[in-house]
Parts: structure tokens; sequence; C-alpha cells
């Protein structure tokens, strides 16, 4: 898979990590979730915040190791216009089902980013997702 186009055969064993499955990932590994992973420019943002939101050195340097293991080995998938356009439909099924999209917007934007590119979402939230099942594969890692 490629950061620029879509993959066109949905797979679930095709991941992308939310930002939490980065950060904690599964005891059993990556690979007992899936053959393929990638992550969205959305959570190496969050990644980037995150060094800055600690005032320990010791944990702003781990922070920092755990942004440059996850760029080395990880695709990163851009946001683009088709990203865009995927997170409108999800923030109106969010909408449609009586919540608020708001204060889940980086995570709509993680799910929109595995929605366009026919991925599987691994997360530790996945009620966050609930409203999302019928058009998003949700792997559920808590």
């Amino acid at each position: 898979m490629g950061a620029t186009g879509p993959v066109t055969a949905p797979n679930r064993r095709r991941v992308l990590l939310d930002t939490s499955v980065v950060i904690a990932p599964p005891t059993s590994g990556l690979s007992s979730i899936a053959d393929l992973v990638a992550v969205s420019a959305i959570t190496v943002a969050e990644l980037e915040y995150g060094i800055g939101a600690t005032t320990d050195p010791a944990e702003r340097q781990r922070r920092r190791r755990r942004l440059q293991l996850v760029a080395d080995t990880f695709d990163v998938i851009p946001f683009d216009t088709a990203v865009a356009q995927s997170y409108g439909l999800l923030t109106n099924l969010v909408r449609t089902a009586g919540r608020d999209p708001r204060p889940r917007r980086l995570d709509l934007l993680i799910a929109a980013t595995a929605e366009r590119h026919g991925l599987s979402l691994a997360t530790r939230n996945a009620a966050d997702f609930r409203h999302l099942q019928n058009i998003l594969h949700i792997v559920d890692v808590s």
C-alpha cells in the first residue's frame, strides 16, 4: 500500500492504527491484528503535540523516540481532499446518530483516513466509533 491512493480491495488485515494503539500497542504485537499497518498524518500530528505537552525532559525524549519509530516503521497516509470528503460523511453519520462529532474531530479524521483507503481501524476506543460500523471495520484492541 502506498500513500498515493486508496486500497482497492478492503482487507481486514490491512489496518490503520488509531493514536491510542500507537501509544499502547497490543501486548500480543501488531502482527496479531494485521499483516499491513499504517498510520495517518493526523496521528503523527497528535504525537508531535504530545512531545510538547509534557515538561518532563525524559518523557519528552521518550515521546520523540516513539514518533521517530512510527515515522520510520509505518506508511504515513496524508490528509487530502478525498479524506476530507470522507470526514464529512463520518461526522454527518455521528450527528445523525444524535452525537456531537466536535469532541471526536481528530479521531474522526483518522477514521476518515481508514475509510477512504479501505483499511480497518485499530483502536482502544471502539465505542467512540460504534455509529460508523456500517461503513468502517473497527478492530477493538482494548
